[in-house]
């Protein structure tokens, strides 16, 4: 009963803020779609097979960030990943001009509020992953998918990208087991926080 309380409530946190956050993003997104457009006429939106809650496949959405041919291009960069179990680099080639400014300000991330709408995603949870990394999964990152991925998380707002693949499990699993409505307020406060410019330099 208290579980199935939890799931609710933080769902009907989930519908709320992705309404909202739908709402607010339609002029964000028009203006980038322009870009895009001017930039290389290319698609605005980029959708990917990702795995969710215990292991069901599903469509995640973004704004394009990169060059048409990402993904072909992505096979011949997996040595150069950041980070052991998964693939992230600081530094993506692939990148364009104004996806450079996307990622920077989290615009690319704006569309899966429609996946939050949809019962795809959370607005706080483990990083989506993608098929590929979670065949490598060991038992114990599995456990990570016993929760819907989000949009933010733990370790999103514990050390980002400065974090190893198993720093990043530990915080999941540590999300997982005090998962509320309280902590996942907390957490959108401090991704707020994070992505907000710096007073004192205008980055993050």
């Amino acid at each position: 009963m208290e579980y199935n309380f939890k799931n609710l409530s933080i769902r009907f946190l989930d519908f709320c803020l992705a309404i909202c956050g739908l709402i607010f993003s339609i002029i964000p997104i028009v203006i980038i779609a322009m870009l895009i457009k001017i930039d290389d006429g290319g698609p605005v939106f980029f959708k990917q097979k990702r795995v969710g809650l215990n292991g069901t496949i599903f469509l995640m959405y973004k704004i394009r960030s990169m060059v048409i041919e990402a993904e072909e291009l992505r096979s011949g960069l997996l040595v150069k990943s950041d980070v052991e179990g998964m693939f992230k680099m600081k530094h993506d080639p692939r990148v364009t001009n104004i996806g450079v400014f996307i990622r920077k300000h989290s615009l690319d991330e704006l569309p899966q509020f429609w996946n939050v709408l949809k019962g795809d995603m959370s607005l706080v949870g483990p990083r989506p992953a993608l098929i590929e990394e979670v065949e490598t999964y060991s038992e114990k990152a599995k456990e990570r998918l016993k929760v819907k991925p989000g949009i933010t998380g733990l370790w999103q707002v514990s050390g980002r990208s400065d974090l190893s693949f198993n720093d990043m499990i530990e915080l999941d699993l540590l999300y997982i087991n005090n998962r509320s409505v309280l902590n996942n307020i907390i957490i959108l406060f401090k991704t707020i926080m994070l992505i907000m410019p710096s007073k004192k330099n205008g980055a993050y």
